[in-house]
């Protein structure tokens, strides 16, 4: 696995937001993931189109809350349905989970490079995170990702320990 420090800008986002637990995932959190993707057509203001984004942030109890989004300029108006997200300038370690690969292990070899790194997960303050390793998970899906066996890029937000 290769891991790359970079600093996005602050940008935001629309789509749909899912709120459960890990039991929950199937099919629940499936579906509003392709109901964004169905309705990504509304958003005209797409920033990249051939991204979808799932942004997860352990703010659950034994889950998290997930939002199925797609960046958006500030002239796109918010869809009936919709919400809409605010990502604050962050730096990030990003990694590629990659089509035929085990998920839980990419973010196993990642939970290990944190550990052995300079770096922290990222904590909001103010905010009660479950998870003390990774509690925001940034995930950028090519559009035509195969739901199955997906490839996607990983975001996790950080600071210096």
């Amino acid at each position: 696995m290769s891991y790359k420090i970079i600093t996005l800008p602050a940008y935001r986002a629309i789509g749909l937001k899912w709120e459960g637990t890990f039991s929950d995932i199937v099919p629940n959190l499936q579906n509003v993931i392709q109901q964004a993707k169905d309705r990504a057509s509304e958003l005209e203001n797409k920033v990249n189109p051939d991204v979808q984004l799932g942004l997860s942030y352990h703010v659950v109890e034994d889950g998290f809350v997930h939002y199925a989004v797609y960046e958006v300029s500030e002239e796109q108006e918010i869809p009936d349905g919709m919400i809409e997200i605010r990502v604050p300038e962050w730096t990030y370690v990003r990694t590629t989970h990659n089509k035929g690969e085990d998920v839980q292990k990419t973010y196993t070899d990642l939970h290990q490079w944190l550990f052995d790194s300079d770096y922290t997960a990222l904590r909001e303050a103010g905010v009660g995170y479950y998870d003390p390793y990774m509690p925001i998970k940034h995930e950028y899906y090519p559009v035509n990702h195969d739901l199955n066996d997906p490839h996607f890029d990983i975001y996790i937000p950080i600071v210096e320990k």
